[in-house]
């Protein structure tokens, strides 16, 4: 198609769509603008600013004609900061726009025939329920976990997200998405860092100190550690560091420096030095109880984890007789979640580390019936397969690129009666439905759980049964 735009010429565009990062999507004589800021629905005047051969950006100038779903943003620096990206979005907006997602990718891309959950069946065929998306009473203030890139400029100590699709640090003093108690540890720590003239690293040159600042806080019992991350292994004015922290924040249990050394993105090192208190705090899923050290994962959602963790306890059925295998098992949560109702559980996860905790957990909490296994899901199935082990349930939760092909096969080899497939990205997942479909599954369920309400992610949980059981 011929480009019919024009770049830093203004349009006046109807909104007729919305893209997987919650820009509005809009057509001139075919040819496809995205606005970031723009609402499905929406009248709006744009200017383009960046002209490709099949499709254009433009900047949102004026809503002539507004969504019913546009509200104004919480947060004062919202336009800028790249943390969220659908607070100008009214909470029911994002839920429809997630559930909308998450159809739009099994009808193009895993050509499944979606019906709503709440609608009955009367066709024959295979017809998969999507159900509306799971959200929260008060979708603000919900993450136990933030990382935040330290920096400086002109005007002084930048903390704060970097602006989307940029390392610019956009410098903020409060975040409506993690607690006002981690709001209050970042302030101290900015008088800290400017009391005591400590460079913030830069990552032109790979000089500086403070990279990053991690916090980490357990809802249930409100331990918090408070990690700070250095390109050095001497971390000037540490009794300063430490005294201001504990005499203002009572509820910490631990303080940790962690090194990274490595010119990298990558925001954590392997090296952690326990400045004062416990090297792990600890909270609660459900009845469950996880030892959170510094570089573990944990979902940083508590309140959706446990949503989430007893859907694909719901959807995997159970009757305390089967056999599971939890693919990409992390730290051992889903695991945990379905021993109760299990006879035995395999866990199988590729970083060291993460079993080790694990493993920890399940001794915690008294779990016996549960095994951890270090390797890629891909082989580690396979050769339990080879050994007679065999699953009725599989779970996996693979990361955002989905599951290794080679996995589904040997999934689908062993014809377990049960799939869950708990999913970061929907268009991966339905890649991954199709194939297993073709491999004689019915994909009959699909929940969307909102995870990280303000922002463009979403969580799925789907069950997968075999046919002609």
């Amino acid at each position: 198609m011929a480009n019919k735009i024009d770049k830093n010429k203004e349009y006046v565009l109807n909104i007729d769509g919305m893209g997987y990062q919650g820009e509005g999507v809009g057509k001139i004589e075919g040819f496809t603008i995205f606005v970031p800021g723009a609402i499905q629905g929406e009248k709006v005047r744009v200017k383009a600013v960046k002209v490709n051969k099949n499709f254009a950006f433009a900047k949102l100038m004026e809503v002539i004609e507004a969504s019913k779903y546009r509200i104004t943003p919480t947060c004062s620096i919202y336009k800028r900061c790249g943390g969220c990206q659908l607070q100008h979005l009214s909470y029911d907006g994002q839920l429809s726009f997630k559930e909308n997602r998450v159809k739009d990718c099994l009808e193009r891309i895993g050509k499944l025939q979606v019906i709503s959950g709440e609608q009955s069946i009367h066709q024959h065929g295979s017809v998969t329920k999507l159900y509306h998306t799971i959200g929260m009473e008060n979708p603000y203030r919900y993450r136990n976990k933030v990382q935040l890139p330290v920096g400086s400029s002109k005007n002084g100590i930048n903390i704060g997200f970097y602006a989307k699709k940029s390392h610019e640090i956009i410098n903020m003093t409060s975040c409506f998405i993690q607690s006002e108690t981690s709001d209050k540890i970042v302030k101290l720590i900015r008088q800290w860092i400017e009391k005591y003239n400590i460079e913030p690293y830069n990552e032109k040159n790979g000089k500086g100190i403070i990279r990053h600042i991690m916090i980490r806080e357990a809802f249930t019992t409100a331990e918090i550690m408070v990690v700070i991350v250095t390109a050095v292994s001497h971390l000037p004015y540490k009794k300063e560091f430490i005294e201001i922290i504990t005499r203002n924040v009572p509820v910490i249990k631990s303080i940790v420096q962690n090194i990274n050394r490595d010119r990298t993105n990558v925001i954590m090192g392997k090296e952690c030095i326990i400045l004062w208190g416990r090297d792990t705090i600890n909270d609660y899923i459900g009845k469950f109880k996880f030892s959170i050290s510094p570089l573990s994962f944990f979902q940083v959602n508590p309140v959706q984890t446990e949503v989430l963790y007893n859907k694909v306890l719901e959807y995997a059925g159970l009757t305390g007789n089967e056999v599971i295998f939890d693919a990409y098992c992390g730290t051992g949560t889903i695991s945990l979640f379905l021993s109760q109702k299990a006879k035995k559980v395999y866990g199988v996860e590729i970083i060291p580390q993460a079993i080790e905790n694990a493993n920890m957990n399940a001794a915690e909490n008294g779990i016996d019936n549960v095994e951890f296994i270090t390797g890629k899901s891909e082989k580690v199935i396979p050769e339990l397969i080879k050994k007679g082990v065999r699953a009725d349930v599989v779970v996996v939760d693979p990361p955002r690129k989905g599951c290794e092909e080679a996995l589904l096969h040997s999934i689908a080899d062993m014809r377990p009666r049960t799939i869950v497939y708990v999913s970061c990205d929907p268009a991966t997942l339905a890649r991954d439905l199709a194939i297993l479909r073709d491999f004689g599954y019915r994909v009959e369920k699909v929940q969307p759980v909102d995870m990280f309400p303000q922002t463009s992610h979403v969580e799925t949980i789907v069950s997968l049964q075999r046919e002609n059981l």
